[in-house]
């Protein structure tokens, strides 16, 4: 059962969820074509051939590490809008949640870098009276996120 399903009052519902990016997988991708590339590229006659097998296979192993590390992150982060509060848990252990009821949201505010235009993904800070959301980074769709939470 996830957080959010496990800490709505009676009476609300959750009317968006929203997800990280998976561009946060990128990084993993580049690492296995570059090793692919050291694997494939490399001629089998030539005198680097087991030096570029060996890097070859530490780059694979990096790029596991940092895939692995992008799918733990997506999946043990939930962000939701329900018709009363924004809610934002991230952690599986060790648990880090924050919750702003709408009537204390002031605005919100997307940044988007040019890729992210491209890719729909961008960093999402809830501004609320006194203190807001830390950033959240790397939102699919930032501006259904926006719209959801701004929305009467």
């Amino acid at each position: 059962m996830r957080y959010v399903d496990r800490v709505l009052q009676p009476g609300e519902r959750v009317t968006y969820v929203a997800y990280i990016s998976r561009v946060l997988y990128l990084p993993a991708f580049l690492l296995w074509v570059v090793a692919g590339l050291l694997i494939f590229v490399v001629p089998a006659s030539s005198g680097v051939r087991v030096f570029a097998v060996i890097a070859a296979v530490l780059i694979f192993g990096l790029g596991v590490l940092s895939f692995l590390r992008a799918w733990f992150h997506r999946v043990t982060t939930e962000i939701a809008v329900t018709d009363r509060r924004v809610i934002y848990k991230r952690g599986l252990i060790r648990r880090y949640s924050v919750e702003m009821h709408m009537d204390k949201v002031e605005s919100v505010d997307v940044d988007q870098s040019i890729w992210g235009r491209l890719l729909n993904y961008g960093d999402v800070i809830v501004h609320g009276t006194g203190v807001g959301l830390e950033p959240l980074t790397m939102i699919d769709h930032p501006l259904e996120l926006r719209n959801h939470i701004t929305a009467p």
